[in-house]
């Protein structure tokens, strides 16, 4: 019988956090919600403790942002801190994954016909990468 855990996924930014929701079981993830960092950067904790609390996850999967060669982008210690972050704060599993071009994969899977109101609605593409990156983790480590 395969053990069902529950994770959440990340797309971290300094102006939005995309979430997405996912479960071993399936192997599936589905885009969950985006939330707004402040002026400063700093990460709406608030809105992550919700999300902890009502998802109760197994684990945490963080996109690590690269360039298309391997090497890290500026923003990649960000999310390399906010992955440490996520664990010290509610001590639970958190798993780094590649994310390069999630973003790009996100606006391909968004419907042609809202493909182009898709490209201003961030939000919808930072949820969509969220939902690339668990399924890219999911993926990597199956059942």
């Amino acid at each position: 019988m395969t053990e069902h855990i529950t994770l959440l996924g990340f797309d971290y930014g300094l102006r939005r956090i995309g979430v997405a929701v996912g479960e071993s079981v399936t192997a599936g993830a589905r885009p969950l919600e985006t939330l707004r960092c402040a002026a400063d950067g700093r990460v709406d904790w608030g809105g992550v403790e919700r999300l902890i609390r009502d998802w109760q996850p197994d684990a945490l999967v963080v996109g690590r942002p690269t360039h298309a060669d391997g090497t890290d982008t500026a923003i990649t210690p960000l999310a390399e801190r906010f992955a440490r972050q996520l664990h010290g704060r509610f001590g639970i599993p958190v798993h780094l994954v590649d994310e390069h071009l999630s973003s790009v994969e996100a606006e391909r899977r968004l419907a042609p016909a809202a493909r182009k109101r898709a490209r201003h609605d961030k939000q919808a593409v930072d949820m969509m990468a969220a939902t690339v990156i668990l399924e890219t983790w999911l993926s990597e480590h199956p059942k």
